[in-house]
């Protein structure tokens, strides 16, 4: 490791994915120098293609931009309002995906990287932290995400004397789009929603399901290491062929439920649907939506093409697998997500147990402003559990059970429970109003987080004018 006599009135951030280039964003626009460490392109990892900052390995999508209803919508939004460098990117280069955020990813990380080098306050050091950072270094975010570097994997994991807890990450191929027979495939989002073309639908009658799903179970497999057998998947990111070793109609439940569509050869709703999401800005690129994979790439690619419309399908990239690591959160940092150990060292991202780039880039967000209050000698405000980023950061310091916890999407779950008040009867009928339901309920909870934001934001204005 190089550079270990850099000045300490700084804050260094090791890792420079979604989280670590949040974080350096917010210390930046506090105006507090700070170094991002990134170790690619001298050292890289089993997921990434480029040296890119905030490249994604995994899926293009943001999943859902709906902040009336929708958990990670409210968190976008959220974000939107807490100049968050990652959506404000995310939204310059989105490309059309229903009623989700989807992103060119090469166009996205290009521009993450170019606003990050630009800030006067932010020095880019290309170089792999072996070992935990030195002492003069007293303000650190740790955001290196699941593809830690090993050694400092070691480190922190002898530091803390706790094993990592792992699970395994699948990614969804990616296939040319005019290699999809589109005479048989046709474009439709679930009940026509954003422009309600934003999927390409191959359609699937029971027969051709049952040949897929079959097919995908005795297809070869990637092998594990020993020590990778017992690891757990994460049920938000599963390989496709596990889901369906669950039951043979899962996947219909799931990724290829084809409600909301009609094939427009038929008129009718099919038996299965497998959807493909445009993966860059061009429109040339489609990953198939929910098909994570640990089949080998030549079985794979053979399992694929039995489905209709991409029979003659040409890949840009297979479906892979590869570890993530976390640690205990709840267990070892405080509310501030410093390590209990050593509390100059501060977690952010994935390896804190968020899953989602927006959940990983929200608790960047969050870290990049506690140290820079820190470094500035002002006490942070935590924002409100009824927020999404309140409930995020409460359920990874402390809400969850460090014994069980696992990786975690925002979800309405996390909030405290709705404060409805005395609901008295109607005075016609003599009944109690019904307590709401279902999209209703959801309403309120993103109501109340946003109100709850904006005060928050307010009273952070208020402190640093006074």
């Amino acid at each position: 490791m190089e550079n270990s006599n850099m000045n300490s009135d700084r804050v260094h951030i090791i890792g420079g994915g979604m989280a670590g280039c949040e974080a350096a964003w917010q210390v930046a626009q506090a105006g507090v120098e700070v170094v991002l460490h990134e170790m690619r392109p001298h050292r890289k990892t089993d997921a990434h293609e480029t040296d890119g900052l905030a490249e994604l390995v995994c899926s293009n999508s943001f999943r859902s931009d709906d902040a009336t209803g929708n958990a990670v919508g409210v968190l976008h939004e959220e974000m939107r309002k807490l100049d968050s460098i990652i959506l404000t990117m995310a939204d310059k280069t989105s490309v059309p995906a229903g009623g989700a955020l989807a992103v060119d990813r090469n166009l996205f990380s290009s521009a993450v990287e170019e606003k990050i080098t630009a800030h006067p306050l932010i020095k880019v050091e290309r170089e792999e932290i072996t070992s935990l950072p030195p002492e003069e270094w007293s303000n650190v975010i740790i955001a290196t995400g699941p593809l830690t570097s090993p050694d400092l994997s070691a480190a922190i994991r002898n530091l803390t004397g706790e094993d990592d807890l792992a699970f395994f990450d699948a990614i969804a191929p990616i296939v040319h789009r005019d290699s999809i027979n589109m005479d048989i495939a046709w474009f439709q989002s679930r009940y026509d929603k954003g422009d309600g073309k934003d999927y390409i639908n191959c359609p699937l009658n029971e027969d051709q399901y049952t040949r897929l799903i079959t097919a995908m179970l005795d297809a070869e497999k990637m092998d594990f290491r020993e020590w990778e057998e017992n690891t757990p998947y994460f049920e938000g990111c599963m390989p496709i062929e596990v889901m369906a070793e669950r039951g043979v109609d899962t996947p219909r439940f799931g990724p290829m439920k084809p409600v909301g569509l009609t094939d427009p050869r038929t008129g009718k709703r099919p038996y299965a649907v497998v959807q493909l999401r445009q993966d860059n800005a061009l429109g040339t690129l489609y990953n198939i939506v929910g098909f994570q994979t640990k089949m080998r790439y030549g079985p794979q690619a053979e399992v694929f093409r039995l489905i209709p419309g991409l029979e003659n399908a040409s890949f840009a990239r297979l479906g892979g697998l590869h570890r993530n690591t976390f640690i205990r959160s709840p267990k070892l940092l405080d509310r501030e997500l410093r390590l209990r150990a050593m509390p100059r060292l501060r977690f952010a991202g994935q390896m804190t147990g968020v899953e989602g780039y927006v959940e990983s880039a929200a608790i960047g967000l969050m870290a990049g402003r506690m140290a820079a209050c820190q470094e500035k000698g002002i006490a942070f405000e935590l924002p409100p559990p009824e927020t999404a980023h309140g409930a995020l950061l409460a359920h990874i310091t402390g809400g969850a059970n460090a014994e069980t916890f696992q990786p975690m999407n925002i979800n309405f779950g996390l909030f405290p429970e709705l404060d409805l008040g005395e609901r008295l009867p109607d005075p016609v009928t003599g009944r109690k109003p019904r307590r709401p339901k279902g999209r209703d309920r959801k309403a309120l909870f993103a109501e109340r987080a946003l109100t709850s934001l904006e005060t928050y934001i307010s009273a952070q204005v208020r402190q640093e004018t006074s």
